[in-house]
């Protein structure tokens, strides 16, 4: 009973008056007035003043009521989940995957499992890292895609693949004569950077500490799609992972090897003790076979002096949970 006074209480207030919150909630307005009386006194707080038989909520009325709306807020949180939960049956299969492969990269892989008759109903979310791996940990998803730089504790993971930094340049940049461009001359042109917290970014800081230079930086990001754009629209020249690189072959951008190893790396990660279905199976395996041809891709644009540098490693398969 506390919970249904509680919520006409909401509907007086957020309605502005009795007689409104009883349309609104389909009872008669005696109902309304009895029910907050009945909260007035098992709170045992005077939440309306009643000149003229008006409803006048009270300082005391509008406190509760803040805690109120944080209360529903929560329960329509729940409500939407349920709804969305509803919405998964046994054929659909939920997959969180970071921008760096989630943004072009996985739905080219699921466009080769359409190809190949591999069809199941997919939803894609595209998130942070971080996020990516709540989602696994809370069981809200059966695949997860992420950046290797995060914690692995309380879920299945299996490390995908390292992929080397390529520089992005805009067309007819001076530095695409190079087949293979070094720390110090990136150095010579302004850049465009991951945020300096980023591990890549800590990375590339080491190397080029290493070769005694300093990065000009003049925009930094979080993301390397956001890295292409800049490189796009003439800011700045870049280092991106080349994944990300093949989805700007057809958008005005060059890209070189980097003289130096900046490693980036991506895992896959499940809810610990789930089994993989068969979907996602087969989805790992072809995302294998849609990184080799991406890299051939990509490695095709290059100049000829460009081919002994590599791309990408990929792991030994691990067999993963039947």
């Amino acid at each position: 009973m506390l919970s249904r006074d509680i919520e006409i209480f909401r509907t007086v207030m957020t309605s502005g008056s009795a007689t409104r919150a009883a349309k609104v909630l389909g009872l008669s307005q005696p109902a309304v007035s009895m029910a907050l009386r009945r909260l007035e006194k098992r709170a045992g707080l005077e939440l309306f003043q009643r000149p003229g038989g008006k409803l006048q909520p009270t300082q005391q009325a509008q406190a509760l009521l803040a805690e109120v709306q944080r209360h529903f807020v929560g329960m329509d949180v729940i409500e939407q989940r349920i709804r969305s939960l509803k919405q998964f049956d046994a054929g659909r299969v939920r997959i969180a995957a970071f921008p760096g492969l989630g943004t072009g990269f996985v739905p080219r892989v699921l466009a080769d499992l359409a190809a190949a008759g591999t069809r199941s109903m997919v939803s894609l979310q595209v998130m942070g890292s971080q996020d990516v791996r709540s989602q696994v940990l809370r069981d809200e998803v059966e695949l997860g895609i992420a950046a290797q730089d995060i914690s692995t504790t309380g879920v299945e993971h299996a490390l995908f693949a390292h992929y080397f930094g390529v520089v992005a340049l805009p067309a007819g940049h001076a530095l695409a004569r190079n087949s293979v461009i070094t720390p110090k001359q990136l150095a010579r042109h302004p850049f465009v950077a991951l945020q300096p917290d980023d591990a890549v970014s800590l990375r590339l800081d080491a190397i080029c500490r290493g070769h005694g230079v300093q990065l000009q930086t003049a925009v930094e990001t979080s993301y390397t799609f956001s890295l292409c754009e800049l490189v796009r629209n003439r800011i700045g020249v870049a280092l991106v992972n080349p994944v990300t690189a093949v989805d700007y072959l057809d958008a005005g951008l060059v890209f070189r090897p980097f003289s130096e190893r900046l490693e980036f790396t991506a895992l896959t990660m499940w809810p610990a003790g789930r089994p993989l279905s068969p979907f996602v199976r087969q989805m790992l395996a072809a995302m294998r076979a849609r990184l080799q041809a991406d890299m051939d891709r990509l490695r095709a644009t290059m100049p000829p002096g460009a081919g002994k540098v590599a791309l990408h490693q990929f792991q030994p398969l691990a067999a993963p949970p039947a």
